[in-house]
């Protein structure tokens, strides 16, 4: 006769690895922190994760700001922020299309909203974008900069909004959790 005990941790087993096979991956994730470029305060710290349906969440937290102050805010084409912020290039931009909103019809795909600071400098931001990507395509930004500026994005000033000078600067890498 068969020992009911080995019997039951043989099912036991293969219950456990059924389960396993069935679990969901996780989702990508990416991480950028900003520190503070042409004698600034500004820091924080952005968290972008890749949701089921092809949208990116991304959350922001940056302080060091100005309190009660605007300032754009860019994913720029490449990941180096030496000179000031200035060596991350111009905007994150592959469908070559002009500078915008971000969510209007024509925008380049590293336009964001604008950060706005509260009464004590920290500017907090959540948002969605059907247009980035932490997976392959032309909207990948692993490897890309984030960049703070030091005025507000006007929307409409071509290449940049006007936004002024670099005064955050972060790389986004992946996040391997």
């Amino acid at each position: 006769m068969k020992n009911p005990f080995i019997l039951l941790t043989l099912g036991a087993a293969v219950l456990s690895l059924a389960a396993c096979s069935t679990t969901e991956p996780k989702p990508a994730r990416a991480v950028a922190k900003v520190q503070a470029t042409s004698g600034s305060k500004v820091e924080g710290d952005l968290v972008f994760t890749q949701k089921p349906g092809g949208k990116v969440v991304m959350s922001t937290v940056i302080s060091g700001l100005k309190p009660n102050s605007e300032h754009g805010f860019h994913i720029h084409e490449l990941g180096n922020c030496a000179d000031n912020g200035n060596a991350a290039g111009g905007h994150f931009n592959p469908k070559q299309g002009q500078h915008g909103k971000y969510d209007a019809p024509m925008h380049h795909m590293g336009d964001l909203p604008s950060l706005k600071a509260d009464s004590n400098g920290v500017a907090k931001l959540n948002m969605e974008s059907s247009d980035l990507t932490l997976l392959a395509g032309p909207g990948n930004i692993i490897g890309r900069a984030v960049i703070v500026h030091a005025n507000p994005d006007d929307y409409v000033t071509q290449p940049t909004g006007n936004a002024g000078g670099r005064i955050g600067c972060g790389v986004i890498v992946r996040d391997e959790q």
